[in-house]
């Protein structure tokens, strides 16, 4: 029992590839390939799996039915939804066009000279995105009307490997499953895959702990293993060194938490693309020939600009590079790949270098936000929960009954009655409602169309309704705390019910902020509401207390990072003064010997150097300023004369 519980507290913490449990690593073993996971559905399946296997392998994962691929939590699937591969498929299913997956729609862009990377914020990015996407439909239909075909001819028929190796445990469930992606391995380890789990053993890092970090005995702290990552298209750049071992933290009441350690990062953007019609200003000159608007002439400049700042930017950063363990870049289109890759003095990246990797899964727009966020999809473990036997029996039947040499006809699928046709149509609206955080509108079409407390999602064999039923188990698995305490306190939502699972609401909240979302309502409804032991909802706590401690939290958080700030200019400045003293030679005649004085421009352009453009004019403002003070000056001190 005890053993039962050690595990479930394993499973229910991130699990980081390179700071894995002892426990696991002891009888980790590699599933074979004739036992795939179908957790992140990549590969090409000469068929589909039948609905009766469908029903047997449910998951404790989310997924996107349309995209046909599955997420370890909400938060990616969220981000799917948002991504330029789900807007893609979505519009090409409306225009009666097969969808594609993700490597095939990797491949269909990357024949596009810009990515087109949605925005994450702005609407009216998210119209040119809109435009972009429409681009390519337009451009992919006109290439299958063509060739006479309409995916495979845009897309290979193969694809490369499942993204994902799979790893068990005997102290694990036996439908219990551990992924890691495969890009994380060298090529050597891939081709050797016997050893595998010893190379998994080999990447476990001792973790950093802050205090450990600097000087150590008068010597500096051995540099930990690292990566590089960078992503480039539509006129932005992010780059990112970071550290493979993590960095922890220990929080209030001795609770350790673990981070990521970024060594250093750095993001572009320039205005290179067409707005509203999508692809580089270099695309557009080659294809239509050189424009001659004031548009065009600025795009220019600015997509040399961006070349340049990138490739010294690379030569800065390029001993640290040349030093990572792999190398992970994202670059669509020719002129993207150019500025990367083109030969050029100083080169850093090379083609051919063997720890070159893409990411091996959907990615966005290139921010510091998004390329950190790839970082944790690709070192967090993925959990898988299959019910392999079942799903191997049911198709085992689907074979036999498929195999009688009489052809049978196939039994007509019943119709849906128009209760029903209703019910999904709620559905579909509260849901829609409750991931947009629409709180009002949500109680308003509630309460307009009569609909209960205890209403359940249709149809409920569905992997996203068999896991959250009710419009609460949503809200809570979304993570979204204001909606979770609108439905108890002013929809009178039932938090005692529970899904397929057995789950209640509050059981699939994945913060604080929502669990303390169900224990304000507690407070606010009462005892007697309830049977709150049975909604395994924890003792009551008012809305104030929970402000409060949020906020103290939130202020311990902002010292410890301004601490930590402090220290690091501390250290860089102990350095500077150390670099200043050993550079100093022998002063003749009040000056340097062999030092030549600087003009007033070479000045000018180290205090702007690593400025942003707007940065610079704003100096310049500021000294052109100062300037024209001192002439009034002295114009007035030669009249007063």
């Amino acid at each position: 029992m005890a053993t039962d519980n050690r595990v479930e507290e394993l499973l229910k913490r991130p699990l980081y590839v390179y700071d894995l449990p002892q426990e696991l690593l002891a009888s980790l073993a590699l599933k074979g390939e004739d036992q795939p996971i179908t957790v992140t559905e990549t590969e090409s399946t000469p068929k589909e799996p039948s609905d009766e296997a469908q029903e047997h392998a449910i998951a404790t994962t989310t997924s996107c039915a349309l995209c046909k691929v599955s997420f370890a939590n909400v938060q990616d699937q969220r981000e799917h939804v948002r991504s330029d591969h789900h807007k893609y498929n979505v519009r090409a299913q409306l225009r009666g066009n097969a969808v594609l997956d993700e490597v095939q729609f990797t491949k269909a862009i990357g024949e596009l000279d810009e990515s087109i990377s949605g925005s994450e914020s702005s609407e009216e990015e998210d119209d040119e995105g809109g435009d972009q996407l429409t681009a390519l439909l337009k451009r992919q239909a006109k290439i299958s009307q063509a060739a006479g075909e309409d995916e495979e001819s845009i897309t290979p028929k193969g694809v490369g490997k499942h993204p994902l190796l799979w790893f068990t445990n005997p102290v694990l469930p036996p439908n219990t499953s551990l992924g890691v992606y495969r890009a994380l391995f060298t090529n050597v380890e891939q081709e050797e895959r016997r050893h595998l789990v010893e190379s998994l053993k080999r990447k476990q890092l001792v973790p950093i702990y802050p205090q450990q970090k600097g000087k150590e005995n008068g010597q500096p702290a051995p540099p930990s293993p690292h990566i590089f990552m960078c992503m480039i298209g539509g006129g932005h750049f992010a780059a990112m060194l970071v550290s493979l071992a993590p960095e922890v933290h220990r929080r209030q009441g001795g609770v350790e938490e673990r981070q990521a350690r970024v060594i250093a990062h750095k993001s572009f953007h320039r205005y290179t693309t067409r707005r509203k019609q999508g692809g580089s200003q270099s695309a557009s000159d080659a294809a239509k020939g050189a424009a001659h608007s004031a548009g065009s002439s600025l795009r220019r400049y600015n997509e040399a600009t961006l070349e340049k700042e990138i490739r010294e930017l690379l030569q800065d950063w390029g001993k640290m590079i040349n030093e990572a363990q792999l190398l992970f870049v994202r670059a669509a289109g020719s002129t993207n790949r150019r500025i990367l890759f083109g030969q050029h003095e100083g080169q850093v990246l090379k083609q051919n270098d063997p720890r070159l990797r893409g990411f091996p899964f959907s990615t966005r727009r290139a921010t510091q936000t998004e390329l950190m966020r790839c970082f944790k999809e690709l070192t967090r473990v993925k959990v898988s929960q299959v019910d392999e036997a079942a799903l191997a029996a049911a198709e085992a039947k689907q074979r036999e009954t498929s195999k009688p040499s009489t052809p049978k006809p196939q039994p007509q699928k019943p119709k849906i009655s128009k209760e029903d046709e209703e019910a999904i149509m709620h559905t579909i609206q509260i849901q829609a409602l409750i991931r947009r955080s629409k709180i009002p509108a949500l109680i308003s079409y509630l309460t307009k169309n009569s609909i209960p407390s205890s209403f359940t999602f249709q149809p409920p064999d569905i992997q996203q309704n068999f896991r959250c039923p009710t419009p609460l188990h949503l809200a809570s698995n979304l993570d979204a705390p204001a909606m979770v305490l609108a439905l108890l306190t002013k929809a009178d939502a039932d938090p005692t019910s529970a899904n397929g699972e057995g789950r209640t609401p509050f059981e699939l909240a994945g913060d604080r902020a929502t669990r303390d979302a169900f224990r304000v309502a507690r407070h606010e409804l009462g005892e007697s509401k309830w049977d709150w032991e049975a909604a395994k909802v924890p003792s009551a706590i008012s809305k104030a207390d929970a402000d409060s401690r949020s906020q103290r939290e939130r202020k311990t958080a902002e010292e410890e990072e301004a601490n930590r700030r402090k220290a690091e200019m501390d250290r860089l400045r102990q350095e500077e003064e150390a670099a200043a003293a050993a550079s100093r030679t022998t002063k003749k005649g009040g000056r340097t010997v062999g030092s030549v004085e600087k003009t007033a421009q070479e000045r000018r352009e180290e205090e702007m150097r690593g400025m942003t453009p707007e940065m610079r004019m704003r100096l310049e403002r500021e000294r052109r300023a100062r300037a024209a003070e001192e002439r009034i000056r002295r114009m007035q001190q030669g009249q007063g004369r």
